[in-house]
């Protein structure tokens, strides 16, 4: 008898948004969402899941703890601590989470940016020192550099072209 009462309440606290429904603007919510509908926009999910259903169709930037992509998704994903393309994904757009999971088959183009747990820590703490050191810097080495210190800003080793 126990067994039917999880799976209720487990189904209570997962929103469904279906196939025929089209969502254009912002959504927003505070509870995990099964998304199988089109939305065009953004998708706001901080601390809750999102997955994009089959027949999904996100033309739109998510933001969500988790996000699952099974249908289409047009836009940016962050995802703050992962990101899952299913074998029938189709993402154009770029990730950023901390752990990210492509299955064989799925079509994605963009670029991926893992970030590493503590990264709220460092960037804080980067910023911190770059506001620190423009401040701290005199104008004429600032001209002869040819570059303009931006507080909050540090600079990143190049990246590797493929």
């Amino acid at each position: 008898m126990e067994t039917p009462k999880t799976v209720d309440s487990f189904r209570a606290e997962v929103a469904h948004i279906g196939k025929s429904v089209l969502v254009k603007g912002e959504l927003s919510g505070s509870e995990d969402l099964y998304l199988d509908g089109e939305v065009e926009g953004s998708i706001e999910l901080r601390d809750h899941s999102l997955v994009v259903g089959p027949h999904g169709r996100v033309r739109a930037h998510i933001n969500a703890r988790d996000v699952v992509v099974h249908g289409k998704v047009d836009g940016n994903i962050k995802g703050t601590e992962r990101v899952e393309l299913k074998k029938s994904a189709v993402l154009t757009g770029d990730i950023f989470t901390q752990r990210i999971i492509i299955e064989d088959g799925a079509f994605f183009k963009g670029a991926i940016d893992i970030q590493k747990e503590g990264a709220k820590v460092a960037s804080k703490r980067e910023a911190s020192v770059a506001t620190a050191a423009a401040s701290a810097s005199t104008p004429a080495y600032s001209a002869a550099s040819g570059a303009a210190e931006t507080p909050g800003y540090s600079a990143a080793p190049a990246q590797k072209k493929y």
